[in-house]
């Protein structure tokens, strides 16, 4: 009779446990919310509903809702109340880091207890001066033809206008982003809150020789700061970005780097002397 091995199994060996290879997340995505500030314009909430529209169509999986800061329904925090627990993301359709971004939505969020993150405003960044240049063009600028055409123009990028440094910065790095795409200077000015307003700066671009002045508007929806501006505008005067394709594209890039933010550079090590 053979002796078994030390340790062998005094019975017979079951067969290995197969286990189903995992399958796909069944996991829905946060719920994508744009937070719109709110207009007296009844033209506003068409607007911003309109880009709601072509987010959805991006993103036909992805839930997409609206609220507002104020003045226009559904309210924000209405809007968190009916997705409960559902974890959501806050795109501000603002464009600057001003109080809004920085008080107002997160206080709003926290007051509905609600599972949210806040994303990013839409500016500075490169699809915004996309958005920005293809409304103008709309509005008839044109490239200058030839040196002197160029030294006799300029845009003026209209804005709403914050009191928080942070906000005002941000306003200046979307205007050097619109100046590289059309070859000319582009000015920040301000609604309210801030200086030069859009008539200050069209005067001062003519006390510099440019009289080809046209102003960008650097609003989502029409209102009353962005009619007011646009009636400054001494050439063309851009609609409000609205639904333009690249709005839409750029909501959902700070939605997916809210969700997945890109990792700060390692620090160079310091190597001693």
């Amino acid at each position: 009779m053979t002796a078994l091995p030390p340790h062998a199994p005094a019975g017979p060996v079951p067969p290995p446990t197969v286990r189903p290879a995992p399958g796909p997340s069944t996991t829905a995505p946060p719920a994508l919310v744009l937070v719109a500030h709110g207009s007296r314009d009844p033209r506003a909430v068409s607007t911003v509903r309109a880009l709601m529209e072509r987010v959805r169509a991006l993103r036909p999986a992805l839930t997409v809702r609206l609220g507002h800061i104020e003045l226009d329904e559904p309210p924000l925090s209405d809007t968190l109340a009916r997705l409960g627990r559902s974890e959501a993301v806050l795109v501000p359709l603002l464009f600057g880091r001003g109080h809004h971004v920085k008080r107002d939505i997160p206080e709003m969020a926290a007051a509905a207890a609600a599972r949210t993150r806040v994303a990013a405003p839409l500016g500075p960044q490169p699809l915004l001066a996309q958005a920005l240049h293809a409304r103008l063009t709309e509005a008839g600028w044109r490239p200058p033809a030839d040196a002197a055409a160029r030294r006799a123009s300029a845009v003026v990028l209209a804005a709403a206008g914050s009191r928080d440094p942070e906000s005002a910065d941000g306003t200046r790095r979307t205007a050097r982003l619109l100046s590289d795409r059309l070859g000319v200077p582009v000015v920040p000015a301000y609604a309210s809150a801030a200086a030069p307003t859009v008539p200050e700066a069209v005067r001062a671009l003519a006390a510099r020789g440019r009289h080809r002045v046209a102003v960008a508007s650097c609003f989502t929806a029409p209102g009353r700061f962005a009619t007011e501006c646009a009636a400054a505008a001494p050439g063309p005067a851009a609609a409000p970005l609205g639904a333009h394709p690249a709005m839409a594209r750029l909501v959902l890039h700070r939605y997916d780097r809210t969700l997945t933010p890109v990792p700060a550079p390692a620090r160079a090590a310091l190597v001693p002397a």
